[in-house]
């Protein structure tokens, strides 16, 4: 039979798992749609908090947390490929079990249910975007209607450039004019959503 402390630790556990099952589900993975780094946000998630269960002094395990926020640290700047916001992901759920096991031992279990919804509704309100302007793409085309060049006109270009790209244009700017072949390079600004990420203008107008 388990003791009372070994099956408070396995619901603790299952709860952590919970928690973390819900960001990565619910608020990570329908943004983007990425799988790539789910197994590596679970299974830090989970080594973590059976980790901090090894030890059985609070003061030890708030000491051992800063321990891993320092490897976690060191991992940041030795893994410059991993997007930011993976990064930022995966800082949560190294964060998550050390807060859980912590107030777990300490029988705060009103705070640690609240922390824990409290986390996932501001990572709920971030990725919507509450508050905040649409995301911004940036790309660069070459544009062969130079009629529509000047400053005057730039409602025409961005109306044409709607149409020709299919991108939802907030502004542009024109980087130069090539009057011998009578193009211009422009980078053009837009909201960002799903259909967009995989898009690429062709390099002269449609």
């Amino acid at each position: 039979m388990l003791s009372e402390t070994e099956l408070l630790f396995l619901a603790g556990s299952i709860l952590n798992f919970f928690f973390a099952y819900i960001i990565v589900r619910y608020i990570y993975y329908p943004k983007k749609s990425e799988q790539t780094y789910i197994f590596t946000f679970l299974a830090f998630n989970t080594v973590v908090y059976f980790i901090m269960g090894l030890f059985t002094s609070v003061e030890i395990s708030i000491g051992a947390g800063f321990g891993l926020f320092a490897l976690f640290s060191v991992l940041r700047y030795r893994t410059e490929t991993v997007p930011i916001r993976e990064m930022t992901y995966l800082f949560v759920m190294v964060a998550l079990p050390i807060q859980n096991s912590i107030l777990l031992k300490s029988d705060q279990f009103l705070q640690l249910v609240l922390t824990n919804v409290l986390i996932i509704a501001i990572l709920f309100l971030l990725e919507k975007g509450r508050g905040f302007h649409p995301e911004l793409g940036k790309k660069q085309i070459v544009y062969e209607k130079i009629e529509h060049i000047p400053v005057e006109r730039r409602k025409e270009l961005i109306a044409d450039l709607r149409v020709r790209t299919g991108l939802d244009i907030i502004r542009c700017e024109v980087d130069c004019i090539d009057f011998l072949r009578d193009t211009a390079d422009i980078t053009v600004y837009y909201r960002i959503d799903h259909r967009d990420r995989e898009f690429d203008p062709p390099p002269k107008g449609a």
